[in-house]
């Protein structure tokens, strides 16, 4: 093909709504199951390198065991139940307990459980469901916004990112990746009914579905700015988003009695508070200054690439819900303390960072994105393999 029939090809693809209904434009059937396609292969070669690393090492885990670790255990513990108030160790100290995780997740598991699968059957289930929920969503929104191929690229960088492996775990980022990628298309689309909802969904799975919620209301904001005959709609989908956070939070409150409640258990088992960044400069700092070992050079890095990348995009101007989302969804995640190594995990959902790369993979010829995407998934698939059969640290 030649560069002036792909400028074309390209031309079509990112035609506004005029152009056709977003479903014609992203392929209809056969675009859902490219990008369904997409993600198997990248789990594949997941589970591949995660069977094999294991067996590697002294004591191997199992793939079963390495898919349900860690944050798995709190998700089917709170889909079992949450506790009505604190939790204490053995020497009187304040421990973590589930109710520091935000329900839906932990409710779908349940949901499964009483028909009759075991919780991490469930757990998994719900996962793996999400993720192919996941892979349509982000090709819409890349289609939404870039064009077909862009929305097949979305699918493949995303879900080979470093710790994309938790696509495949009891972990709740594919759950909230569908329903951050399918409300940021429905805001899109303007379907406020459905970006509401889905908005809710974010808000109740994770932390950052605060961040979801805010874009959301830009995204009201610029409707009723064109629009403001028809302003009620879109303000009852930010305002029913926006709700979903300080609910569950208070929620918490209500049941342990005292308003902060999530903050100081989240505090207490994980060392989570936001101090503005301060132990992310600190942690940059020595790693990049005195530190040793390569898995925290590599979250040093990790972590400088994406905010560059991030930088890269907002010169792009994009879509203003998608640049507030990603910008404050960064914020959350470079301004908490905690733990350094779960960071990469969790900028999987930001978008943002990836948009650079995505542009890029959709306005180059087909062979040079496939070999682009595909050193990327290399390393990004052997990280996420690594970080959890090898690394002896929860991620």
């Amino acid at each position: 093909m030649s560069v002036a029939a792909q400028d074309a090809d390209s031309a079509v693809e990112t035609a506004g709504p005029a152009g056709g209904s977003l479903w014609d434009r992203a392929g209809r059937w056969h675009g859902a199951a490219v990008a369904v396609g997409i993600l198997a292969l990248s789990r594949i070669v997941q589970i591949i390198l995660l069977v094999g690393l294991d067996r590697a090492t002294e004591e191997p885990a199992g793939l079963r065991s390495n898919l349900l670790v860690w944050d798995g255990g709190w998700f089917m513990r709170a889909a079992a139940g949450y506790p009505h108030g604190y939790t204490y160790g053995p020497d009187g100290a304040l421990a973590g307990n589930e109710l520091a995780f935000f329900p839906l997740y932990p409710m779908l598991i349940r949901g499964l459980s009483h028909l009759g699968f075991d919780p991490g059957s469930a757990a998994l289930t719900v996962s793996w469901l999400a993720s192919v929920g996941a892979a349509v969503a982000l090709h819409l929104l890349g289609t939404t916004l870039y064009g077909r191929r862009a929305g097949w690229a979305l699918v493949a960088i995303c879900c080979t990112a470093p710790m994309s492996v938790v696509l495949s775990m009891a972990y709740s980022e594919s759950l909230f990746l569908a329903l951050v990628a399918g409300m940021l298309v429905a805001a899109h689309r303007r379907v406020w009914w459905a970006a509401g909802l889905l908005g809710l969904g974010c808000a109740l799975t994770r932390p950052t579905g605060a961040a979801a919620a805010v874009a959301l209301a830009v995204a009201a904001a610029l409707a009723v700015r064109d629009d403001p005959a028809k302003k009620w709609p879109p303000l009852a989908a930010a305002g029913v988003a926006l709700a979903g956070v300080p609910a569950f939070l208070g929620w918490v409150g209500w049941r342990v009695g005292e308003l902060d409640a999530w903050f100081k258990i989240q505090s207490a088992e994980w060392g989570t508070a936001f101090d503005f960044g301060s132990s992310t400069l600190t942690f940059l700092d020595e790693t990049l200054t005195t530190g040793d070992g390569w898995v925290p050079m590599s979250v040093a890095l990790i972590l400088l690439a994406a905010a560059a990348a991030a930088g890269v995009a907002l010169a792009g101007r994009p879509w203003l819900p998608v640049a507030v989302y990603g910008v404050v969804a960064m914020v959350l995640v470079y301004g908490q303390a905690g733990y350094y190594h779960s960071k990469p995990r969790l900028l999987l959902p930001v978008l943002l960072t990836l948009l650079p790369s995505v542009v890029a993979a959709g306005r180059a010829r087909p062979r040079v994105a496939i070999l682009a995407i595909g050193a990327w998934a290399a390393f990004g698939l052997w990280y996420g393999a690594y970080m959890v059969a090898v690394w002896p640290y929860t991620i």
